[in-house]
C-alpha cells in the first residue's frame, strides 16, 4: 500500500499546504492505510533522533553568519577585488560576476543569497556596460551554485546530518569541485565574450590591486578561519560556525557597520529558515520511519540488481532521478526524501559516502538554475524583471557546462575525495 503516498501528498500540496504539512501529513495517513498504525507510538521518537544531531547545530549559525555579512556591506569589496583580478580580460565583468560569486561561496554558502546580492549590483553593471538584460542574468544565476558546493555550505550539512557523514571531510572535499565549476563557468563567459565581441573592463576603471585586496581582507578572512581552523583540528564544523557569526559581526566595522535593525532581520531570517528546513526533517522521519517498515530501500537494491545496473550504472540513474527532483522541489526536501531510500543503495554498491554526497548536492544545485522551478532564476528574475522563460533559455548553455562538471564528479572520485584523504579527514 506504500504506493498511495504519492497521491495522499499531491491531493495536499493541491490544497495549499505547506510542504512539510504534506509530506507528514501524507506519511502519517499512509501509516493507517497501509495497516502500520501500531508503529505510529514510536514516531516521536524517530522525529527526534532525526533531528538530535551535533552535526546539525552549525546550520542556523552559518545561516546567521551569511545573513549578517550580507548585511554588513562586504559585497563591493568582492566586486572590487574581482575586478581588479580579471576586469581587463575580455568580458571582463561576466567573468568578475563569476569570481565574485567564488568568493561570495565562502562566506554565505547559499545560492539564493548569492544570486539576489548580484543581481543587485553587477546585473546593472553589466547591463550599462551592453550585455543583454537575459545574458547578464543567466550568468548570475548560473554561477550562483557555486555557494552551496564551497564550504560553508548549508546543504552539506544537511547531507551529513542524514547519511551520518563528516561535515569537516564533506567541507574540504567541495573545494575542488566548487573550482572546477568556476572554471567551467569561465570557459562558456569565455566563448560568449569572444562571440559576442563582450567588453572588457579599461585600465583605468578597474580598482588598483593592493587597495582592492586590503579592503576585502576581513571578508577573506572568513572562510580561511572555517576552513583552516577545521583542517588543523583547532575546532569543529559546529565550533567553526560559532566563530563565523563573531567573525563576521567583526568584519562588517570594516564595511557598513550592522545596526539594530540589520541584526534583528538577520536572527529573524535564521529563526525561519532554520525553523522551515527542521519542519521538514521531522515530516521527512515520519516518511522515513513508514519507508524502512516497507522495506523500500531494500525492494530499490533488489530491483537494481535485477536490472543489472551495477555500481556507475546506479550512481547514473540516480543522478537523473535527483536532477528532475532539483528542478521541481527545494533541495532541502529533495535531500531529505530521496538521500534515505536511494544512497544507502548506492553505497552498499561500493560508492564513498563523502564522493556521494558531493555529486547529489552538485547534482540538486543544477536544479536551482533550471527550469521549470529554477530557484536562482525565479530570484535573478524577479530582482532584474527580466522574464523568466527568456532567463531560462539564456541560461541553458551554462547549465549544459555544470552538467558535463557533473559527469566528471560522477566519473573521477578523487577530484572530491583527494583533498580530504590528504589532509587525514577521510580514509
Amino acid at each position: 500500500m506504500i504506493w498511495i503516498v504519492p497521491f495522499i501528498a499531491a491531493a495536499f500540496l493541491a490544497s495549499g499546504l505547506a510542504l512539510a504539512y504534506v509530506i507528514g501529513g501524507a506519511a502519517v495517513l499512509s501509516f493507517v492505510i497501509s495497516d502500520n498504525t501500531r508503529y505510529l507510538a514510536v514516531l516521536p521518537q524517530k522525529v527526534f533522533s532525526q533531528i538530535s544531531v551535533f552535526s546539525l547545530l552549525a546550520m542556523p549559525l552559518f545561516i546567521l553568519a551569511g545573513e549578517l555579512m550580507n548585511r554588513g556591506g562586504v559585497t563591493k569589496s568582492l566586486i572590487d577585488l574581482s575586478m581588479a583580478l580579471i576586469g581587463r580580460l575580455r568580458g571582463g565583468l561576466g567573468h568578475v560576476n563569476i569570481m565574485t560569486s567564488v568568493f561570495f561561496a565562502g562566506i554565505s554558502g547559499s545560492a539564493v543569497a548569492d544570486a539576489a546580492a548580484l543581481s543587485n549590483t553587477l546585473v546593472p553593471a553589466m547591463r550599462e556596460r551592453g550585455y543583454t538584460a537575459e545574458y547578464a542574468g543567466a550568468i548570475t544565476a548560473a554561477s550562483s551554485i557555486i555557494g552551496p558546493i564551497v564550504p560553508p555550505s548549508i546543504i552539506l550539512i544537511f547531507y551529513g546530518a542524514l547519511m551520518q557523514t563528516s561535515v569537516a571531510a564533506l567541507f574540504v572535499a567541495g573545494i575542488l569541485p566548487g573550482l572546477l565549476l568556476a572554471v567551467a563557468l569561465f570557459a562558456v563567459n569565455g566563448f560568449f565574450a569572444w562571440r559576442d565581441d563582450h567588453p572588457r573592463v579599461e585600465k583605468g576603471e578597474a580598482p588598483n590591486l593592493l587597495s582592492a585586496l586590503f579592503a576585502a581582507l576581513p571578508a577573506l578572512c572568513l572562510p580561511l578561519v572555517i576552513v583552516g581552523g577545521i583542517v588543523l583540528g583547532w575546532m569543529t564544523p559546529t565550533e567553526a560556525a560559532s566563530v563565523a557569526v563573531g567573525a563576521a559581526i567583526v568584519a562588517s566595522f570594516f564595511y557598513s557597520p550592522l545596526t539594530a535593525s540589520d541584526v534583528w532581520e538577520s536572527f529573524s531570517r535564521t529563526a525561519v529558515l532554520t525553523g522551515s528546513i527542521f519542519m521538514i526533517l521531522c515530516a521527512v522521519a515520519a516518511f522515513g520511519h513508514l519507508a524502512a517498515l516497507e522495506r523500500i530501500p531494500q525492494a530499490i537494491a533488489g530491483l537494481v540488481d535485477q536490472m543489472g545496473l551495477g555500481p556507475v550504472g546506479f550512481l547514473i540513474v540516480m543522478n537523473i532521478l535527483f536532477i528532475f527532483a532539483g528542478m521541481v522541489m527545494d533541495v532541502p526536501v529533495a535531500l531529505a526524501l530521496l538521500v534515505p531510500l536511494l544512497a544507502p543503495v548506492a553505497l552498499a554498491n561500493g560508492a564513498d559516502p563523502v564522493h556521494l554526497g558531493i555529486v547529489i548536492c552538485f547534482n540538486l544545485c543544477i536544479g536551482l538554475v533550471s527550469p521549470p522551478l529554477g530557484g536562482c532564476l525565479l530570484i535573478v528574475s524577479t530582482v532584474t524583471g527580466v522574464d523568466y522563460w527568456r532567463l531560462a533559455r539564456a541560461v541553458m548553455p551554462f547549465v549544459f557546462a555544470e552538467i558535463i562538471v557533473l559527469g566528471v564528479l560522477v566519473f573521477t572520485p578523487e577530484i572530491s575525495l583527494w583533498l580530504p584523504r590528504t589532509l587525514g579527514l577521510w580514509k
